[in-house]
């Protein structure tokens, strides 16, 4: 077996370890995977949060609302390109997640943003965050605060 071939099974079998030690959580037919957020500067004024949501029911569902005591308002917002543009827009209806989809809010696309934040998101401490989706309810989780500028969650302890 080649160096780069051993070195590409090696990468995808610690992704994929890593990910299944990842916290979920499940609210009816819905599961929520890896919640996490970015560090930010002591005095930013807001933050990203994101996590992936699986509907594993029949019917659609819409995540609505998200409220946490580490600010003082988080919506639900989309970044996509408009042009040469980069926007970014709360989601005036919150998301929809499809039967037996999955929707990902991760960096540069679909996620949380925690306005007024009350204080800095330090790596490697929790945000409590409250979900609340149309349907299913209410769920709190925490966001596991990954690294200034991270792409993808922190590592599971």
């Amino acid at each position: 077996m080649t160096r780069s071939l051993a070195s590409l099974f090696l990468a995808v079998a610690l992704l994929w370890g890593g990910a299944a030690l990842a916290k979920d959580y499940k609210l009816g037919d819905l599961t929520i995977g890896q919640p996490w957020a970015r560090a930010t500067a002591p005095s930013a004024p807001a933050g990203g949060g994101y996590l992936t949501i699986t509907n594993h029911g029949a019917t659609p569902d819409r995540l609505v609302a998200v409220r946490s005591p580490a600010a003082n308002l988080i919506q639900i917002h989309e970044m996509k390109m408009e042009g040469d543009v980069m926007r970014m827009r709360e989601l005036d209806h919150g998301l929809e997640i499809a039967p037996g989809a999955t929707e990902t809010l991760s960096p540069g696309g679909f996620h949380l943003m925690m306005m007024g934040l009350k204080g800095q998101l330090k790596q490697g401490t929790q945000v409590p965050v409250t979900l609340v989706f149309e349907k299913a309810g209410s769920i709190d989780i925490e966001l596991d605060v990954a690294g200034m500028g991270a792409t993808q969650p922190p590592p599971a302890n």
